[in-house]
C-alpha cells in the first residue's frame, strides 16, 4: 500500500498549472459544512478538480448525489492535524519509532509537506440521498483507522452488504471521473496533485500548495 509518507510521492516533481481555484458553493455540487470556516476556502478546489466532481455526479444513479465535506486546506491547519494525530499514535503505540510514527499517522493525516489538500487538488467525498442525508459507508467519513479498526480503509471486507456497495459505487464513479484514491481513506479523493501523479504514472503533478485569499461568496 502506498503511504503519503513514502519518499516516492515527496520525489514527484510539480509543473503547477496555475489553474485556480474555484468555489463549489457556485456550482451544482452539494457541499456539506461540518468543516466551513470563515474563509470559505474548505469550499474551493482547482476548476478540473470541480470539472470532474460534476462529471461523476452526472454519471450516478437517480436519487444519489455526491456530497463534498472539504476541498482546499491551510497548509498551518494541515500541520495541526498532523501532529496531533501523531501524538495519538504514539500514545496508542509506544513501541513504534519515529518512523513508524510518520507512517502510521500518514494512514489519516498527509505529511504537511506532500497534502494534497493543500494544492487544493483533494477532496473529503462520500454519497448522500435527495434529501441530503449521508448513505452507510460502513464508517464516519474521517473516522480514524484506530477508531475504525481499520474499515475506513477502502478495500475494508469487514462491511455490511449495504455499506460495501455504496463504497464500490463512489469508488466506480470517482475512478471513471479520472480521481484517484487515498486507500487508508474511502473518503478521500484527489486529482493533479504528486500521490495522483505517481499513482497513475504521470511524469510531474499539476498543482503544489496554493494560497487562499478570502472572497466573501457573491449572491446572485
Amino acid at each position: 500500500m502506498l503511504l503519503l509518507a513514502d519518499p516516492l510521492v515527496a520525489a514527484v516533481p510539480v509543473e503547477e498549472s496555475g489553474e485556480p481555484l474555484v468555489d463549489l458553493r457556485r456550482s451544482a455540487i452539494r457541499l456539506d459544512e461540518r468543516y466551513a470556516e470563515a474563509t470559505g476556502g474548505y469550499a474551493h478546489v482547482r476548476q478540473a478538480v470541480r470539472d470532474r466532481l460534476l462529471r461523476a455526479e452526472a454519471t450516478l444513479p437517480a436519487g444519489v448525489r455526491l456530497l463534498v465535506a472539504e476541498g482546499w486546506r491551510s497548509p498551518s491547519v494541515q500541520r495541526s492535524l498532523y501532529e496531533d494525530y501523531a501524538a495519538t499514535v504514539r500514545a496508542a503505540e509506544p513501541g513504534l519509532d519515529e518512523a513508524g510514527v510518520r507512517s502510521a499517522t500518514s494512514a489519516y493525516i498527509a505529511p504537511p509537506e506532500v497534502a494534497p489538500h493543500t494544492t487544493g487538488g483533494a477532496v473529503d467525498v462520500t454519497l448522500c440521498g435527495p434529501d441530503g442525508v449521508e448513505l452507510d459507508m460502513g464508517t464516519a467519513l474521517n473516522a480514524t483507522p484506530i477508531e475504525s479498526d481499520n474499515r475506513c480503509y477502502t478495500g475494508s471486507i469487514d462491511l455490511d452488504p449495504v455499506a460495501d456497495g455504496n463504497r464500490a459505487l463512489l469508488v466506480t464513479t470517482l475512478t471513471r471521473a479520472g480521481f484517484v484514491n487515498y486507500p487508508t481513506e474511502w473518503w478521500h479523493w484527489s486529482y493533479g496533485d504528486r500521490y495522483w501523479a505517481l499513482v497513475t504514472r504521470e511524469p510531474a503533478a499539476l498543482f503544489d500548495a496554493i494560497d487562499f485569499v478570502s472572497v466573501p461568496e457573491r449572491v446572485p
